[in-house]
């Protein structure tokens, strides 16, 4: 697997004085590098494995070829007029850098993964060195041996006397040989995170940046696609899939000059962020990753699905249960008798975790309404008389597991924390605080060592009291408002987005080592935190505050790009809904929600007998489907933004003997005409029985009971009826269809 391509003789010690072509190779992928001391680190290649012969023959960029080659410019010395990676000011005020190759090694690890799994691969280690300052630069780059992944990041250690200043810190940049190269990227707002766009890439710089300081996945992503070939396509065509895996602010930049190459950059947002980094410090940036693509989209959503249930989230191999929340059933209505009647509904449905939001805490001050209590985690007995030991015993005598929401990095003015720490919250000096939420809701400050101590406090004491809560949604609901830490010091007021994400991915590290167990749910105003900057410590993450099934296709369609269905915390809701007001059908809202991580957040009690029966059939059925959903190969078939009115996608198992096709339609015309979806992904060997889910017709499907091969399902498809055949007065609009394939 380890191959390394010397221009002189031996492939194990790399000590040449000339340049050498280093592979990294994953399964698939070959990632190949010109390393030559005294020099700069230099790019060559990122795509498919190659042959040792065909590497020796890769041309070197630079000089004649239109592009620049290297892969960590600094600012000052020799790069000015381009983008660079790093730039920093010296003690002496200096702010000219250089950075050349001193030494570097490539070899066998296993370690740990984030999220605790043990891997294996190969680690190449590039070290730089300003030839006049004491400066050292590492360069990182890590290949898995089971997953079509590479990660690269760095640390910067200043040797100088003094102080020195960050003030640019991007991770390697990779070079993109121009032709017809798009890019695919998210946008998105409350209630309407992950919205797709698609666009070319034409000469300037396309940034995508978040300054929230605590959400940093709400306005822009920090995950992006490059297609090679033309616009995306979803199953060919070259595509190369890129993740910067930070949990705080951070800029995105395809900087495209007068070179034959576009440039991406991804890092810390520098803006308002620059660093002073102390004599023998060391400053690490946060990792990227890649991967590329022969098979389109697809081909990189299905890498990104399976390192992460691998390697970045939370039990990635355990199936998550099937939950009711809540929220917007009672929202800060709860009590000890309506959270037993719906752990009691849920169950007599067939889920199996009931989780209590907002509405459980607040001695002096309850939590009645939202401007009030974050930060006095106590149980309002007035609410809960017999307190969590109370709701443990109801889900133990209903059959359920208990979970519980909690918001610990926030706080109310009008709390009896505020009170007793007014120096914990983020303030500028000398300002009053701006209030979120409520017109009194702020932010603690994660960079100081006292607040880390309260948060892990706060679900320490949770779990240590009661080990039974299964289930944590951890949610964060303001931004950084204004810019000030009362811990920092003045002269390094700049460090506070950093020292606060520092902070939080420190504490969150610390809940895990001692409760490696418990489930915990990401939660920001919704889809705020769906990042692989925090999810290592996470299992799940709630896509959206927005429940309402139709915008759901689409913001789960863009979340699908980057992030695997297990992870998707999709839940059946009320109608009309209560973000949109629009009445879906109960079957469309239940089909969309099991192509995720399907839940509810729905009163069931004002449920009629008959929409308890469809949700109790739905639940039984998505538990046969849940392995295939969670663990299966993602293959997305027909996008809700392609103006055709439809969208479609499956999930097909590893082993391919099994699954699940979605069909949703978007809008209804007289004389539509929708297109004939095929499916993808299936043996076209095997034979699969069709069997129609949450079936609410009169009369079956044609192809129900049917078997098809997998070579006529994915060239010719199935049709799909544009209607429901249903009693009259039952007659609506809406349509959707979920198919359960099995080998014959």
């Amino acid at each position: 697997m380890k191959k390394i391509f010397l221009f002189l003789a031996s492939i194990l010690a790399i000590s040449s004085a000339y340049a050498e072509k280093v592979e990294l190779r994953t399964p698939n992928n070959s990632f190949i590098v010109d390393l030559d001391k005294g020099a700069e680190p230099k790019f060559v290649y990122f795509g498919p494995a190659l042959k040792s012969q065909d590497i020796a023959e890769l041309p070197r960029l630079g000089g004649g070829n239109g592009g620049r080659a290297e892969l960590y410019p600094a600012y000052g010395a020799t790069h000015t007029q381009s983008e660079t990676c790093l730039a920093m000011r010296h003690a002496d005020g200096n702010m000219s850098t250089q950075m050349l190759i001193s030494d570097y090694k490539l070899q066998t690890i296993k370690d740990k993964a984030p999220n605790g799994a043990d891997r294996t691969g190969e680690l190449l280690t590039i070290t730089l060195s300003d030839p006049i300052y004491p400066t050292t630069v590492h360069l990182y780059y890590q290949s898995y041996d089971d997953v079509d992944m590479i990660e690269t990041w760095t640390d910067i250690t200043n040797g100088e006397k003094k102080t020195v200043t960050l003030t640019q810190f991007y991770n390697p940049l990779l070079p993109v040989r121009r032709g017809d190269v798009w890019c695919t990227h998210f946008h998105g707002t409350w209630a309407s995170e992950a919205q797709l766009t698609e666009e070319p890439l034409n000469n300037g710089t396309l940034v995508i940046k978040d300054k929230d300081g605590v959400r940093n996945a709400m306005v822009g992503r920090s995950e992006i696609m490059l297609s090679l070939d033309g616009k995306a396509q979803e199953n060919y065509g070259a595509e190369i899939g890129a993740a910067l895996l930070y949990s705080g602010n951070f800029r995105i930049t395809v900087d495209t000059d007068d070179t034959d190459y576009h440039y991406y950059f991804s890092g810390i947002n520098p803006d308002n962020s620059e660093y002073h980094l102390k004599k023998g410090e060391t400053f690490t940036t946060p990792r990227t990753a890649l991967t590329y693509s022969t098979t389109g989209t697809n081909g990189v959503s299905q890498a990104f699905h399976r390192w992460a249930r691998r390697y970045q989230l939370r039990h990635g191999n355990q199936e998550r249960m099937i939950l009711l929340n809540s929220w917007e059933g009672v929202y800060l209505n709860v009590n000890q008798e309506g959270m037993d009647q719906m752990m009691h509904d849920i169950k007599s449905m067939g889920g199996e975790l009931f989780v209590m939001d907002d509405g459980w805490f607040g001695d002096k001050y309850p939590r009645a309404v939202d401007n009030s209590s974050l930060g006095d985690w106590v149980v309002d007995t007035r609410k809960l008389p017999e307190g969590i030991p109370g709701l443990l015993r109801d889900a133990k005598k209903n059959g359920v597991k208990f979970g519980i929401w909690i918001e610990p990095e926030m706080a109310n003015t009008v709390s009896e924390l505020y009170e007793a720490h007014p120096d914990w919250i983020i303030k500028a000096p000398g300002r009053e605080p701006v209030k979120g939420r409520g017109g009194t809701q702020v932010v603690l400050d994660m960079a100081n060592p006292k607040v880390q101590d309260f948060v892990f406090g706060i679900v320490d004491n949770l779990l240590s009291n009661y080990p039974e809560i299964a289930y944590i949604k951890w949610d964060a609901n303001a931004p950084v408002m204004n810019h000030g830490s009362q811990y920092l010091p003045m002269e390094d007021q700049s460090h506070l987005y950093i020292k606060y994400h520092e902070g939080l991915n420190s504490t969150l590290k610390r809940i895990r080592e001692k409760y490696p167990d418990v489930i915990i749910q990401a939660c920001a105003s919704g889809g705020g935190r769906v990042t692989y900057g925090v999810l290592p410590y996470f299992d799940e993450f709630w896509v959206s505050d927005n429940t309402d099934a139709l915008q759901r296709v689409r913001m789960q369609w863009g979340t699908s790009y980057f992030f695997p269905a297990i992870a998707q915390a999709s839940h059946i809701s009320a109608a009309p809904n209560h973000q949109t007001f629009r009445s879906i059908p109960l079957k469309f809202r239940i089909d969309v929600a099991m192509s995720g991580r399907l839940g509810m957040e729905i009163q069931p009690k004002n449920m009629t007998d008959e929409e308890k029966e469809l949700c109790t059939k739905a639940i039984a059925d998505y538990k046969k489907i849940r392995p295939i959903v969670q663990f299966g190969d993602i293959y997305r078939l027909l996008s809700p933004y392609s103006g055709h009115d439809l969208a479609s996608t499956m999930f097909v198992s590893e082993d391919k003997k099994q699954a699940v096709f979605y069909w949703w339609k978007l809008e209804t015309f007289k004389n539509q005409h929708l297109p004939r979806i095929k499916m993808a992904g299936l043996d076209p060997n095997k034979s699969y029985t069709i069997h129609e889910l949450n079936r609410i017709d009169l009369r079956p499907l044609p192809c129900e009971g049917k078997s098809y091969s997998g070579a006529y399902l994915m060239n010719i498809g199935l049709e799909m009826p544009l209607s429901h055949t249903v009693e009259y007065n039952k007659q609506n609009d809406w349509s959707s269809r979920v198919l359960h394939l099995t080998e014959e």
